[in-house]
Parts: C-alpha cells; structure tokens; sequence
C-alpha cells in the first residue's frame, strides 16, 4: 500500500501537470472503487486548479469550483501522460487538461477513493480528513503530545504509531522501520514509551520519511512515481522483508511476527 511518502511522491510528480491548469474533461468508467464514483465530478469540467496538497496518504486538489480527494488505496498510481495515449486495463478515472496533459489513476484491485466536494464544503471538515491526527513533519507533533497521547494506549506501540488518530503517514513498512532505528521493540505496550524515547520516535519518523521521499517512495511490489520510475528507499530498509537475515547492526537474524492482522518486523537483540 503507498504510505505518506510514495503519496508524497506521487504529489510531486503530477503538481507540475495539473497545478493552474484549467481542466477540460473528466473520465470514469462504470467499476466501483471502494466507493462508487459520482456523477459529481463532472462539476470539475472547466475548472482552474488553483492548490494540491497533501493530508495523511490523500491527495487534495483544490479548483475554483470545487475539491478534488485522492486516495490511491492499495495498488493504485496516478501517472502524467500526453493527452490520447489510450486507457489500459485498470485505468479507471482520468483528468484532461487543456494543456493536453492527462492525470490517469491505475488500481488493479481497485482499493482507491475519488470523491468530489463543492465549494462551500471542504474535505477538511469532512470524514475521512476530518479526525485525523497531525502531519509527522508539523510543529503539533511534538514530545509533549506524544507522550501524552500514548499514555491512552494499551496496544502495542506498532500498532498505536500506525494509528491515524495519533499521527497520520506512519504505516507499516515505515512503523517497523521507525521501531528499529529507535531499538524500541514493537511488541512494548504505547503507554509505557518513556518521554524520551517519544524524542527518539519523533525524530526516527522524520528523518526515515523524508529519506524515503527523496529516494521516490519504496517500492515492495508495485508502487511506481507518477514519472513511471520504482522507488528506491527499498534498498535502505533494514528489517522490513528481512525475516531470516542478519541484523546489520548485531547479526542476529530478524524476526516477524502478527500484530493487528499485519507483518511486523524487528531484530530480537537490539529491540528488546
């Protein structure tokens, strides 16, 4: 699944597109993502897209009449092409803008979300934006509000760091990774992080994201730029898909095991 930082690649690489451009048509087909499409978002015809952002693993694109959300779910790309290159199988929803540019999203197990919002109601005050906990690389997500916000949680630290009522972008190749650097096992319950290491998680989950937005992303197994090209941050994980190999830092093979129906990763030794 494309976390915060292939979702901030995939924002990189269509801004320059579809940023100011006014948009000349949209497409969809007749299959259902995780919801169906509207008819809605034929109000985006003749639209200037005035701002794209990103919140959580969303994509927003703001226009003046109206928003734009994008989730690219679990298998899904969005990719930069000339306008006329003919849809392949699973491409499923398009924008065509009047500078012959065309914003296409692929999802083969059609896990994503497209939805439109009018003017006058923006995704932010609405559901799924509207409850989700601050951006990793904000002034709000600091020590004083971790510490505090773990002392609610009884579950693991893995799981409660991949909750995005905590902190959003934090999923589960980034959470195994985070825990790791931090030597923190991830089998410890939330509430008994000490402050310190909450320091120690805030600046493993910058530092580990913002290395991978600059390799463009991990690509596991399908996850490609919006230019077409794979990830590369895949060749610096250090447990993630190790199970078996030696621990880099202490040669003691790395272990996995299930926590909250996914694959956690970790090294025995140093996370103790």
């Amino acid at each position: 699944m494309p976390e915060l930082p292939e979702v901030e690649v995939t924002l990189r690489g269509i801004s320059s597109a579809l940023n100011h451009a006014v948009i000349k048509s949209v497409y969809f087909d007749d299959k259902s993502l995780r919801k169906p499409f509207s008819k809605d978002l034929y109000n985006l015809e003749g639209a200037k897209v005035t701002d794209i952002t990103r919140r959580a693993k969303y994509i927003v694109v703001t226009t003046d009449k109206g928003y734009l959300l994008i989730h690219l779910g679990m298998t899904g790309h969005l990719s930069v092409l000339d306008e006329g290159v003919e849809r392949q199988l699973h491409d499923h929803f398009d924008i065509t803008t009047l500078n012959h540019k065309v914003i296409r999203l692929n999802d083969t197990r059609r896990f994503g979300l497209v939805l439109y919002f009018a003017k006058d109601n923006s995704p932010y005050d609405n559901e799924p934006l509207k409850s989700l906990g601050p951006e990793p690389f904000s002034d709000e997500f600091n020590v004083d509000y971790l510490y505090n916000k773990l002392q609610r949680y009884k579950k693991s630290i893995k799981q409660t760091l991949m909750d995005n009522a905590v902190v959003v972008g934090v999923g589960n190749i980034y959470a195994s990774e985070v825990l790791f650097a931090s030597r923190i096992s991830p089998l410890r319950k939330a509430n008994k992080i000490t402050k310190k290491e909450c320091q120690l998680l805030i600046d493993n989950i910058v530092k580990i994201l913002k290395a991978s937005i600059e390799k463009g992303g991990t690509t596991i197994r399908d996850f490609q730029g919006a230019d077409g090209k794979l990830g590369y941050f895949v060749q610096n994980l250090s447990v993630y898909g190790h199970e078996g190999e030696a621990c880099k830092v202490c040669g003691t093979p790395i272990e996995s095991t299930v926590q909250g129906h996914r694959t956690t990763y970790y090294c025995p030794h140093c996370q103790k």
